[in-house]
């Protein structure tokens, strides 16, 4: 009696050994300083057969620490692939209890994220079959490993991503939605983003499945996290083409996500301009339904209110507005949005964000003299002009300069703008815009008596007759167009070397 005790104790103690260690290795693994250590001691071939243990708690304690290992870097989530580890985790999937399955789905997330090729070995080792159904598990918590690691994998290329939907993933992650617990819907709502941020058949695939009437009416939940994931989510749908935008309207989020604009936190307002960008762009309906709910003037407010990063859909969800027609764009400077719009260029360092500002503008400004006055009214053309020579500027900044300016001068007729243009630009970095100016003065000074005075009074009489052009210069017909506006008496007056001439005249005399 007294021996087979003695044979216990011995299987007893290795027992608590062997959870002593998996607990302490799962330990250190939380700790990034340890896990080169951890690495260099060969711990992956460690933890391996203890995968396989006969005690639960050893199985569900090397899984959790492979995954807080494999979650640290590529290189050991590399290593666990080679170790031949993901086939065990699958296996045990469909055989073991929920905590096991909640820690090997955190392994397999933690190797999925890091990379597609590493997703793809997750799906080569067939874990997708057991992923998905494990979202069909009654306990939450798997639930939403097994979301989190699909998401994951299908947010790296439409090729991944396609896989999940083949596995049959999004019906499920649609009825996971509609359970009560807020981190599954927020893993859930993510993950379908993921799935369909790729191509229009995914995002219509998510659609196929209802999933934009059950996402939609929580862009009013009171928790932020999941109205982060509910308007990406709706974003991604949205963005691919007109039809799946009018689904994602006719799902009445709007006005309802205008106020997300003025959520607390950052990430939903975002989020939330987002959605009004991706619905704007498609047709002057869908732009037209966003002005009628009173959604210009809560774009102008979120882009007036930010900054950096966050300000950029609301930027450009304003000039897709403003592209679609004189109304429309109307409705922008009515709102108060070129003001707007000015501060974002003036006092953002990046340069694609000025860049979309001046987009922005350009596609208010170029439908008729009266949009193009209201834009030179608040004095940005010199901005863009600034912008458009300055040597810190990106390429894009200034070909999108060069581009509005041009835009928005063929539709200026106010004199006193182009007046201060033609004093802005005599120089020669700036003459490729010059030429468009010089052009629209030659058609508006001949009907602006007032103008025509004032053109000389000011002294842009003398800079345009000083400029230096060659005969055949598209410019020189432009100048000879201006000049003919004038007496010969008020042209030889104001051009270069007048006064030698006459000083001339009085020496012969």
């Amino acid at each position: 009696m007294a021996s087979s005790r003695t044979v216990l104790q011995v299987f007893e103690q290795y027992q608590k050994h062997r959870v002593a260690f998996v607990q302490t290795v799962a330990e250190l693994a939380t700790r990034p300083q340890n896990v080169d250590a951890l690495q260099q001691a060969g711990v992956m071939a460690l933890l391996r057969p203890l995968l396989l243990d006969n005690v639960p708690s050893i199985q569900q304690s090397a899984a959790l620490a492979l995954g807080r290992l494999a979650n640290f870097s590529d290189d050991l989530a590399e290593a666990v692939v080679q170790n031949e580890i993901l086939p065990q985790l699958v296996y045990s999937l469909s055989e073991q209890n929920r905590f096991y399955k909640k820690a090997a789905a955190f392994v397999l997330r933690a190797v999925a994220k890091h990379s597609p090729a590493l997703a793809q070995a997750v799906v080569d080792s067939g874990a997708l079959d057991s992923l998905v159904a494990c979202l069909e598990e009654f306990e939450p918590g798997v639930k939403e490993a097994a979301a989190w690691a699909l998401g994951y994998i299908a947010g790296h290329n439409a090729e991944l991503a396609q896989t999940v939907v083949d596995a049959g993933a999004i019906g499920c992650l649609v009825l996971c939605v509609q359970e009560p617990e807020l981190s599954l819907k927020r893993i859930s709502a993510s993950a379908l983003a993921d799935i369909a941020k790729h191509s229009p058949e995914q995002a219509q695939a998510v659609v196929d499945a209802g999933a934009v009437s059950y996402l939609a009416p929580l862009i009013v939940h009171p928790d932020s996290k999941l109205k982060r994931q509910v308007c990406a989510c709706l974003g991604q749908i949205a963005k691919h083409s007109v039809d799946l935008a009018e689904v994602v309207v006719e799902a009445e989020i709007f006005p309802k996500i205008f106020l997300c604009l003025k959520d607390a936190d950052q990430f939903v307002r975002k989020h939330a301009a987002t959605v009004v960008r991706e619905v704007a762009k498609h047709t002057p309906e869908l732009a037209q339904l966003i002005v009628g709910n009173g959604g210009v003037g809560a774009l102008v407010e979120y882009v007036s209110e930010t900054e950096g990063n966050n300000r950029l859909p609301g930027i450009m969800a304003l000039g897709y507005i403003a592209a679609f027609s004189e109304t429309l764009s109307l409705a922008v400077i009515s709102s108060k949005g070129l003001p707007a719009l000015q501060h974002a260029l003036e006092s953002e360092g990046e340069d694609h964000l000025k860049s979309a500002s001046v987009w922005s503008i350009g596609q208010i400004g170029r439908h008729s003299p009266e949009h193009a006055k209201a834009v030179a009214d608040i004095g940005v053309l010199s901005t863009f002009m600034s912008c458009q020579i300055a040597p810190t500027s990106s390429d894009d900044l200034k070909t999108k300069c060069k581009r509005a300016l041009k835009a928005i001068i063929a539709k200026l007729t106010h004199m006193q703008a182009l007046n201060t243009l033609v004093q802005e630009s005599a120089g020669v970095e700036h003459m490729g815009v010059l030429k468009v100016i010089l052009l629209q003065v030659s058609k508006v000074l001949p009907n602006d008596p007032n103008g025509r005075s004032t053109f000389v009074s000011s002294g842009a009489l003398a800079k345009v007759l000083s400029l230096p052009v060659e005969e055949d210069d598209e410019a020189k017909e432009s100048i000879n167009a201006i000049s003919s506006s004038y007496p010969d008496e008020i042209v030889k007056y104001y051009s270069p070397g007048y006064s030698e001439t006459l000083l001339k005249k009085l020496e012969v005399s």
